[in-house]
């Protein structure tokens, strides 16, 4: 660790310092919970495996009643989950969850770190995880992040026990307690000592819960109340904890808002045993450091402080902050002297950004800005100079009381601008379970800091400032008013297959078509394209020129070249070389109304499915489920899709009232119901009947996996069977055929045990454990040291017709172009051709 290194220099003069996309004042009742959680010296750090696990109603008490900083450690982004919103997965889910966490620590108030874990999917214990996990370097993550929080508590969510539920949730504790070992030995993870200083926390304790009839709490385990009513924030804690967790939409994490208070238990795990409070034996007060006179001096403006006119307290806090900037202990200066100087812009109403119109910007080109600032202090705030990335500008210009000044400049975007792009994404992933990070000191950060950035000079009373401002955009957008976004950098150009994933047959050319997008002016002449698998040119050619932004280009790839190729699972690599300059760069961009625009990069590939895969069907309903790829994978295959609506079961209501026509169903040769579809559509209770009708009527009735989370209806099948957290979390498990002659194993496409290699992250989960003796079932499977599960896919005859219940995991393994489960989940839809 620390190969790679940046110099971070904190000015004894300046504070360099930036919030989002602008700096704004924070309310007044946000500035007085600021100025007691200054007074308060000590932190806590809360730890756990993934977003959502965290206790968000102990972190909103610790934050707004316990004046405490508090921050959240994510040991992953959640990149192994399931997306409720859309079709994103792994590394594109992981970043949707970050700024979900995000979102959710605006709320509590809490900070946000990350380790380079990746989430890679259940796992049932710590043995299992860290055959996909590095310990040490998980480890190493943590006591990069303790050493440079400095929390004197951590508190883990769950036990390294099989209680945890999860072999992940498991391993927190486990890298918890070995991390807070090593943060105080100054020969564990020397390299970090370069930057920060050892650090040892007080104690380490377990958050013990209920869950369900799952009870680890006990009457001697220390007791924390929690859940007060706060006036300032006009709600419980509890209520506010609901709010926060309810912004993990892609989750379904939805949460009541309970008032209320609740008792919270703790057990101990290390350090100093806790016997009254979370924080004895903590420091807690300045005066306790040497310093009362700053003690003395934040009773005096917290007990003056005036919400209505927070700028009285600033002759007050620049006094104070003389006092903090002359502390000997540099650890302890430099973190308050950032939440002081945010609290006295604060109190300043001072308000600052950089925008353009422009969503996106290319390396090299000039795009017009505009710096917008205001002050509402009766002080004035002064603007003293102002750097525009490589030009520099004096002012001397004092900001006019709530006077808005708007300043104009072009802005040439250096031309070795990086990518806008996740720090975490920017290079290809050490493994499947751990990011590469480009530079370490990044680590623990749920993003990078812009490094596009205008910065000011500002002068308040006789202290000195510089401020951050990066570069934004800003548009108003007709429903969300204003909206202000980071400028995103792209390439100048970007390539792009137009299909995410292409089926060819044997004997077959290969059809495929790219797209060109140019984000910029310059011409592109002469060009080259390169289709590539494995490095070896399998088509392309020459292109004098480019005509127009966005264009689109088909080829092919003949059938003899294809045949050379004996693997059944490809992957096909595409650029465009001009002028010298090799563009390979496709665009992942990830919109969402309750967070920011999203965008990373990654090579221009497609995945390819070439082989003997059959379908002997024309036409499918499909009921929505949890967002996947299914639909797609469909049409790709050349079969009709229908998301299926009300009408399409109720048929055309005559003028009556009466139906005038039947339903649509009978018209499909299979109706497929997608991921958690029993979760998701609340309408599923009442078409269920007309379902089942289709099916006795000679219909194909394919149903994916479910969990007992929120469900709409109790009984998913015609004949009863009973779903279970049973899965198998080992994609390479031995699969045994308990009847190969099944008609779903040899129609149209012949099942073997091939057909089950090259899976990915897991075989399936939530099998049934209980069925109706109506039910056959086709596989038998389990992980290492476990029992045979047999519930992977059921089968049933049902009148005329079929129904199929398969919680096997093809939403993951349709998009990563897996032929054996394309062939296996054909034959489901099939089986009314048979």
């Amino acid at each position: 660790m620390f190969k790679k290194v940046i110099t971070v220099s904190i000015l004894s003069f300046y504070t360099v310092f930036c919030s989002a996309q602008q700096v704004r004042p924070s309310k007044s009742s946000e500035i007085y919970r600021e100025l007691k959680t200054l007074k308060h010296l000590p932190k806590v750090l809360y730890l756990a495996a993934h977003p959502d696990d965290e206790n968000t109603g102990l972190l909103s008490w610790l934050i707004n009643d316990q004046n405490v900083e508090t921050g959240y450690l994510s040991l992953t982004r959640g990149d192994g989950g399931q997306n409720l919103l859309g079709t994103e997965q792994g590394a594109a889910l992981g970043l949707i969850r970050t700024h979900e966490l995000l979102e959710a620590r605006k709320l509590d108030g809490a900070q946000q770190f990350f380790t380079r874990a990746i989430d890679f999917g259940f796992s049932k214990n710590t043995t299992d995880t860290f055959k996909q996990w590095d310990e040490n370097s998980i480890t190493a993550d943590v006591v990069w992040i303790i050493r440079q929080f400095r929390p004197d508590v951590i508190i883990c969510r769950f036990p390294p026990t099989a209680a945890a539920g999860h072999g992940q949730h498991a391993a927190s504790a486990v890298v918890a307690e070995k991390a807070f070992k090593l943060a105080g030995d100054k020969t564990a993870f020397p390299d970090q000592l370069k930057y920060v200083n050892v650090w040892q926390p007080k104690r380490v304790l377990w958050n013990t819960f209920r869950f369900g009839s799952n009870n680890t709490t006990a009457e001697n385990q220390l007791k924390v109340t929690v859940g007060q009513y706060d006036a300032q924030l006009g709600m419980g804690y509890g209520e506010l904890a609901g709010l926060s967790r309810s912004l993990h939409k892609s989750q379904g994490a939805g949460t009541q808002s309970v008032a209320g208070i609740k008792t919270e238990y703790f057990s101990h795990v290390a350090g100093e045993p806790a016997k009254a409070t979370l924080f004895d034996g903590v420091v807690k007060t300045w005066t306790s450091t040497g310093n009362a006179d700053i003690d003395q001096s934040l009773d005096k403006i917290i007990s003056d402080f005036n919400f209505n006119e927070p700028n009285h307290s600033l002759p007050a806090l620049l006094a104070l902050r003389k006092k903090v900037m002359a502390l000997k202990d540099s650890d302890l200066k430099n973190d308050k002297i950032k939440s002081l100087d945010n609290i006295i812009l604060s109190c300043a109403g001072f308000m600052g950004e950089v925008v353009t119109n422009q969503a996106e910007a290319v390396a090299g080109d000039h795009y017009n800005f505009k710096l917008n600032l205001i002050s509402r202090a009766a002080n004035p705030v002064v603007l003293e100079d102002v750097k525009w990335l490589s030009q520099s500008e004096n002012f001397n210009r004092k900001l006019s009381k709530d006077s808005l000044i708007t300043i104009q400049h072009d802005i040439q975007i250096p031309a070795d601008a990086a990518l806008t792009e996740p720090y975490w994404l920017a290079k290809p992933a050490v493994n499947a379970a751990t990011f590469s990070v480009p530079n370490d000191t990044l680590v623990g950060l749920p993003e990078a800091e812009s490094p596009l950035n205008v910065l000011l000079g500002l002068k308040i009373g006789s202290e000195k400032f510089q401020v951050k401002l990066p570069l934004s955009f800003k548009k108003l957008d007709p429903v969300r008013g204003d909206v202000v976004e980071a400028l995103r950098i792209v390439p100048a150009l970007e390539l792009k297959f137009t299909q995410s994933l292409y089926l060819v047959k044997e004997n077959e050319d290969l059809r495929l078509s790219l797209n060109f997008k140019i984000n910029s002016n310059k011409q592109f002449n002469n060009g080259k394209v390169n289709l590539l698998y494995n490095g070896e040119q399998l088509g392309g050619g020459d292109l004098k020129s480019i005509n127009g932004k966005d264009v689109t280009i088909d080829y092919v790839i003949p059938k003899a070249k294809l045949a050379s190729i004996k693997s059944n699972q490809l992957q096909l690599d595409a650029n465009f070389v001009a002028d010298g300059i090799t563009y390979n760069k496709k665009q992942v961009l990830i919109q969402y109304p309750h967070l920011p625009s999203l965008q990373y990069f990654t090579p221009a590939t497609v995945a390819v499915m070439k082989g003997d895969i059959q379908s002997k069907i024309k036409k499918v309903g499909y009921v929505q489920g949890a967002g996947d790829f299914i639909p797609e994978f469909l049409r790709i295959a050349g079969i009709q899709v229908d998301i299926l609506k009300d009408e399409d079961f109720y048929g055309n209501l005559d003028e009556s009232g009466g139906n005038g026509s039947q339903n649509k169903l009978s018209q499909y040769d299979a109706i497929v119901l997608g991921v958690r579809a029993n979760n998701t559509e609340k309408k599923l209770g009442r078409w269920m009947p007309f379902l089942w009708s289709y099916a006795k009527a000679g219909g194909n009735l394919v149903m994916q996996y479910n969990t007992n989370q929120d469900t709409t209806i109790d009984q998913l099948g015609m004949y009863n069977f009973t779903i279970a957290n049973k899965r198998v979390t080992e994609e390479n498990a031995e699969v045994k055929f308990l009847n190969p002659n099944h008609k779903l194993l040899n129609f149209p496409n012949k099942i073997t045990a091939d057909d089950f290699k090259g899976w990915v992250q897991e075989r399936g989960a939530y099998f049934p454990d209980k069925w109706d003796a109506a039910y056959e079932p086709l596989f038998e499977m389990h992980d290492t040291g476990e029992e045979p599960l047999q519930g992977s896919t059921l089968y049933a005859k049902y009148g005329k017709g079929n129904f199929i219940y398969t919680p096997l995991a093809f939403f993951r393994q349709l998009p990563a172009g897996n032929v054996g489960a394309a062939r296996l989940f054909l034959n489901f839809l099939s089986a009314q051709k048979n």
